[in-house]
């Protein structure tokens, strides 16, 4: 897959305020300072993207790009943030919940994580509530430029140990660096694979809505759901 075009499209404080549902959409998602802003704008091929702060915790809204006019890249805020008030931290948090529970068109989260660290008790949090919630996702261990490659092998192994028994069969892992631009085209091509798989299946990602007339909007996104094409969970 080639990025011919990436166009913001805004930025949402919450699920209501996000685009129409008419496109797939693939989120990122990590720890505060995973590196999420760098691989984003090196995914895309453009360096203002998505903003790159020193800052912790800097992504407060959902940000939602369409790439190649057919899919869309969504920069969600990092959980772990630490800046502000609790009450606002609480607010995201929740924000990223009902996205990620509740967003029909949503096929895929890369969930970033450090590959210099041993496994984080938050990582792995985020990790299992993924799975509790079905949320299907591949796992994306960053910086891999900034250690050496033993030490990246030492604390994915970790980690994978950690998870392993959350899963008939572990996620796909995959690994990548914004600053040599390692494993850019690994992570396209998954979503190229995911893309090719719901123009085969030739299933809407969104019902009608006068099919399901007497259906809250919690509701209808969870029937929304279960039209997703199989995307292969890994569990």
């Amino acid at each position: 897959m080639n990025i011919s075009s990436a166009i913001f499209d805004c930025s949402a404080p919450d699920l209501g305020s996000c685009p129409d549902e008419s496109l797939p959409e693939f989120a990122f998602i990590g720890r505060s300072n995973v590196g999420k802003s760098s691989l984003l704008n090196m995914l895309a091929g453009e360096e203002g993207l998505a903003r790159v702060s020193p800052t912790p915790g800097f992504t407060k809204l959902i940000n939602l790009f369409t790439m190649n006019r057919c899919w869309r890249l969504v920069d969600l805020p990092g959980y772990g943030f630490t800046q502000g008030a609790r009450k606002d931290r609480a607010r995201f948090n929740q924000t990223v919940s009902d996205y990620l529970e509740n967003r029909p068109n949503l096929c895929l989260v890369f969930a970033l994580i450090e590959s210099g660290l041993a496994p984080q008790r938050i990582d792995l949090e985020f990790v299992e509530w993924l799975v509790r919630h079905s949320v299907p996702f591949v796992l994306v261990f960053t910086k891999t430029d900034k250690v050496p490659a033993a030490t990246a092998q030492e604390n994915i192994a970790a980690f994978t140990d950690r998870i392993s028994a959350w899963f008939e069969k572990l996620p796909a892992i995959l690994t990548c660096s914004a600053a040599t631009r390692q494993g850019r085209q690994a992570l396209l091509g998954v979503i190229d694979d995911q893309m090719t798989a719901i123009k085969a299946a030739s299933i809407p990602t969104q019902a009608p809505a006068e099919s399901l007339p007497d259906l809250s909007a919690e509701a209808r996104a969870r029937e929304n759901r279960k039209r997703r094409p199989d995307l292969n969970r890994p569990w």
